[in-house]
């Protein structure tokens, strides 16, 4: 369970993160068409679905339980914090934020100013998933808790609706180039401006 500092809870589906494919995962690999950077990769289901169609990726989590699954998936990946300095930077086409992942760190803004860094300023793309329209943009304080009472240490988190995308991006310096809906999630593909 996902639990908000304002009492708000989200239940958190292991199963389909943990799972080869994810419904709608298919149109956010199918975008991916160079070196890719997946932030957050959890256990590595699209960084591996990536590497299987050929293309060089790197998985990149700062949980080292994530990390073991991912490379016992068979994942490229790093322990590291996507604000840390990283492989390649200014050398990726693409950069994923997949699962929600546009939260890390609960500033939005300074998450895609980073990526918008990572990304080759030739043609790269940030492919992010946010919250349907009308979903209230918001910064929050978090933790994850088990069925049996154990919490994780807080972190900060965040929520963009699909609606909020454009002025996001524009603060980052990037533009909206596609946005797109499948399998019930919603995404946004973000150039240089």
């Amino acid at each position: 369970m996902l639990r908000y500092e304002d009492g708000d809870q989200i239940p958190l589906r292991l199963s389909l993160w943990c799972a080869d494919e994810t419904p709608g995962d298919a149109g956010l690999v199918d975008r991916c068409t160079g070196p890719t950077l997946d932030v957050g990769c959890g256990p590595g289901r699209l960084a591996a679905a990536v590497a299987q169609r050929g293309l060089p990726v790197l998985g990149l989590d700062i949980s080292p339980a994530a990390v073991r699954i991912a490379r016992n998936r068979g994942a490229l990946v790093v322990q590291r914090s996507v604000f840390d300095a990283l492989p390649a930077e200014g050398g990726w086409q693409h950069v994923l934020l997949a699962d929600g992942n546009v939260g890390i760190g609960g500033d939005p803004a300074r998450l895609l100013r980073r990526c918008a860094e990572l990304l080759d300023s030739q043609g790269g793309t940030v492919l992010a998933e946010v919250d349907p329209p009308g979903t209230a943009t918001r910064s929050c304080v978090v933790w994850i808790e088990s069925a049996t009472g154990r919490r994780s240490d807080t972190f900060p988190w965040a929520h963009v609706g699909a609606d909020h995308v454009e002025e996001l991006a524009a603060a980052a310096r990037l533009t909206v180039a596609e946005s797109w809906s499948e399998e019930g999630r919603w995404f946004a593909s973000l150039h240089h401006r």
